[in-house]
């Protein structure tokens, strides 16, 4: 996803690992100094962890900052204020969700249906299933009806995964007039999924969940060719 609030021109490797406790600091925090574009990334992860961590609420410019080890003022410097740096997290963790996606599809090979299950599957095994994952998304999804330039990126985010998963159902045979109602009801069947078993992960056995959505896939698209 390309949004102007996010672009980066240095790969990020996103964490959303928690950091130590920092309740016992009662010191200022030690500022780095980096070149800028590894500065808005670090940015970036620190708002994720934060958002994982305390969700929106918690998500001030002066907890993201003490969690980037920063000045409070480089947050307004390289983003504008913290709503920027909310929505550039959002399009950067969006980012690497799609990277994972398309990685699955292509070690896939080319047959159609196993870059369809493999497409499927993806969303419901590391690293996109992920606790810590959910939480970020939460904290997302709790600002769509909120802030407008979220809403818009959820909206590209939706669209842009329908629109690959339509192809992919093309590759195996669906028909054209069935294409959107199919993929609305896959993306509503792995969210699903994706959402029980990021709550509950004592729920499934190992690769349970990916292979519960390759069956209903196999069910929906038997109907549609």
């Amino acid at each position: 996803m390309v949004h102007a609030l996010a672009v980066l021109h240095a790969p990020l490797r996103l964490s959303l690992s928690k950091p130590k406790d920092q309740s016992h600091v009662t010191t200022k925090a030690t500022y780095r100094r980096e070149d800028p574009d590894a500065r808005r990334a670090s940015l970036i992860e620190a708002c994720a962890r934060v958002l994982a961590r305390e969700g929106v609420a918690g998500a001030s410019v002066r907890a993201i900052a003490l969690e980037g080890g920063v000045s409070p003022g480089l947050i307004g410097h390289y983003f504008g204020g913290v709503d920027a740096l909310i929505a550039s997290t959002y399009a950067q963790v969006e980012a690497r969700v799609a990277t994972a996606l398309d990685e699955a599809v292509a070690a896939a090979g080319p047959d159609p249906r196993a870059r369809l299950d493999a497409y499927v599957s993806a969303s419901l095994l590391p690293p996109i299933a992920d606790s810590d994952l959910l939480s970020t998304w939460i904290a997302f999804w709790s600002l769509v009806r909120a802030r407008p330039e979220i809403a818009a990126l959820h909206d590209e985010q939706y669209g842009r995964f329908r629109a690959d998963l339509e192809k992919l159902l093309t590759e195996n045979g669906v028909k054209q007039a069935a294409l959107r109602q199919t993929a609305i009801a896959i993306t509503a069947l792995v969210d699903g999924l994706w959402l029980e078993l990021c709550l509950s992960p004592e729920t499934f056995a190992e690769g349970e969940a990916a292979a519960i959505a390759r069956s209903g896939l196999s069910a929906l698209i038997s109907t549609v060719r």
